[in-house]
């Protein structure tokens, strides 16, 4: 059997996990070719994903050896340290005969329950780059702050929003001894909020850097666990990692997600988790100083009311499309490294009144993929003209108008203590409250 024919099934193998045909095929290649642990394992791959496949019990059957590994190995690593080879009572090649499916498929079940994912295992996804946070006789893995090199500067427009930062968060630190005097804490929480695609995040980077602080920016997926208690015991490995790097931003991207109402809430793991993240903000014991928390959402009416009262994310500023001036320093920079011609950014600006940065980057994509497609079929290359981009803009619509939708009706009905009294005189402006 030639070792280049195997090499490349198993490269389709990696591609296409789950055709079953194609991995049945190469494990019938390694079976004949001696390769018997390769081949069970590809065979019980394909038992993970249809437990009655003839083909695979057929296979296992006959050729099981005791070294043989009964992990998948698009799921499990082949770790001989991890993963446990078949007991010594496994069916052998010569002693297949009369073993029945159900048997096979029991000791199969026996082999995964003793199976733990590396995915899942401490040591795995420890990384020596990150400073590891220290609770006692527990060692946890940390996240690594960065500096972001940005600053409010690099923020074209939005000036509303730049004030009321200004005032809630930068006011404070460039001026320590009316700190002192007034007796005002260095800690705190800020919500942006707004349509998508509006440069929440960006703000956010360039907040840390204003502050000459560094950035601990976190997702779902860094706080979230599959084992109870994980997700809180990741909550405050963040925290303390901030704790110790202060003056630190903590930036907690669709926090609607991680600090949703609890009220909504089916599992008690997921409450679990927004009582974790009030604690750290807010806690007794918890010595904030110095650590910043900005949160960001597309949804904050959907954020629990207990993580928007004082000491928490008690403000919230309202990040709005860009305006004119911002809309043309966005297409500037998507444009900046493309071939144009003649090209007027603030005409651009004046046409695209609503679009969110996200859209304004979309409308430079089509204009591109426009002037390609003409100079494939020329076969001459040309420049993006301005036409390119007024038909990328006619062909477009801003994407913010079902958030705008959901927004009118919190807006008018659900702003009762005038959380969303900036919202509401946005909608105004634009006719549509």
């Amino acid at each position: 059997m030639s070792e280049d024919l195997l090499d490349s099934l198993r490269t389709a193998v990696e591609a296409a996990p789950d055709d079953l045909a194609l991995r049945m095929h190469l494990a019938r290649m390694l079976s004949e070719a001696g390769e018997s642990a390769e081949a069970i394992r590809h065979a019980a791959a394909v038992l993970q994903r249809d437990p009655g496949h003839d083909g695979a019990l057929e296979l296992i059957s006959r050729r099981a050896a005791p070294d043989a590994i009964f992990a998948p190995p698009d799921l499990i690593a082949p770790r001989a340290d991890r993963v446990p080879a078949v007991p010594s009572g496994a069916p052998t090649a010569g002693g297949a005969a009369g073993v029945s499916d159900d048997e096979v498929l029991r000791r199969l079940d026996s082999e995964f329950a003793g199976v733990v994912p590396p995915m899942f295992l401490e040591s795995d996804y420890r990384d020596d780059d990150y400073d590891d946070v220290d609770f006692g006789s527990e060692t946890v893995v940390g996240f690594a702050p960065e500096h972001t090199n940005l600053t409010l500067a690099d923020v074209a427009g939005m000036d509303e929003v730049k004030a009321r930062l200004e005032a809630a968060v930068l006011a404070p630190i460039r001026n320590p001894e009316l700190v002192q005097l007034y007796g005002k804490s260095l800690r705190g929480g800020l919500l942006l909020y707004g349509p998508p695609g509006c440069g929440k995040t960006f703000i956010a980077r360039a907040l840390a850097g204003e502050l000459d602080a560094r950035l601990l920016s976190i997702s779902l997926a860094d706080v979230l666990g599959m084992y109870t208690g994980q997700s809180e015991r990741n909550l405050r490995a963040i925290f303390e990692v901030a704790r110790h790097n202060a003056p630190c931003v903590i930036f907690l991207d669709e926090i609607d997600a991680l600090g949703q109402k609890r009220t909504q809430m089916r599992s008690s793991a997921s409450r679990g988790t927004v009582n974790q993240l009030l604690t750290e903000m807010d806690g007794l014991d918890c010595d904030n100083e110095g650590v910043y928390v900005l949160g960001a959402t597309n949804h904050p009416w959907d954020v629990d009311v207990a993580l928007r009262r004082p000491g928490r994310f008690d403000r919230m500023v309202l990040v709005l499309p860009p305006d004119e001036k911002a809309r043309d320093a966005v297409l500037r920079f998507c444009l900046r490294d493309r071939p144009i011609a003649a090209v007027d950014t603030r005409a651009l600006a004046r046409l695209t009144s609503g679009y969110s940065g996200a859209d304004l980057a979309f409308v430079c994509e089509s204009a591109a993929e426009r002037a390609l497609l003409d100079s494939v079929r020329t076969g001459r290359p040309r420049m993006i003209e301005m036409y390119d981009l007024e038909a990328a803009v006619k062909d477009s619509h801003p994407s913010i108008g079902a958030w705008l939708q959901t927004a009118r009706n919190v807006a008018e009905f659900a702003n009762a203590d005038g959380s969303y009294d900036d919202l509401l005189a946005y909608l105004r402006s634009r006719k549509l409250a």
